[in-house]
């Protein structure tokens, strides 16, 4: 299935990203909220990987459900504290729900010609994660 287009803004800054600017490269969706804890095992995993991998190979990008927050300011206080990755905030639950998804934290493997080839959810264990990656590389 072709993974749906999007344009939202960043969180932390002035500028909008789309979804087909990474054409080509494997992307790495993690829809997220602040309070969530399993967000807070998962990320940091994810953040370890978004370091290590070539970033002209692969796009990690968090998006935070606004839809899902108690409030954006807790959402920002957690990007600027524990994540450096691109993050990006939706417009309620509009890309969730695009992206059917159930829950948070859900990730979505995209392939380098736009096709989802793998989406977790919160039960998702990281090696299987990075399994569905190594396919593509």
């Amino acid at each position: 299935m072709k993974a749906p287009e999007f344009t939202l803004p960043y969180l932390d800054q002035n500028q909008t990203y789309t979804l087909s600017q990474d054409r080509g490269k494997i992307i790495i969706l993690t829809f997220w909220a602040s309070w969530c804890p399993d967000c807070s095992s998962d990320l940091p995993l994810k953040e370890r990987l978004y370091q290590t991998v070539d970033a002209g190979k692969v796009s990690f990008i968090t998006i935070n459900v606004s839809g899902r927050e108690r409030n954006q300011e807790d959402a920002l206080r957690y990007h600027q504290k524990f994540i450096s990755q691109p993050t990006l905030v939706d417009r309620g639950l509009e890309v969730y729900r695009l992206y059917q998804c159930l829950g948070v934290p859900t990730t979505v493997v995209i392939s380098q010609t736009g096709e989802i080839l793998k989406q977790f959810t919160d039960q998702a264990k990281p090696l299987e994660i990075m399994a569905a990656i190594s396919q593509l590389l």
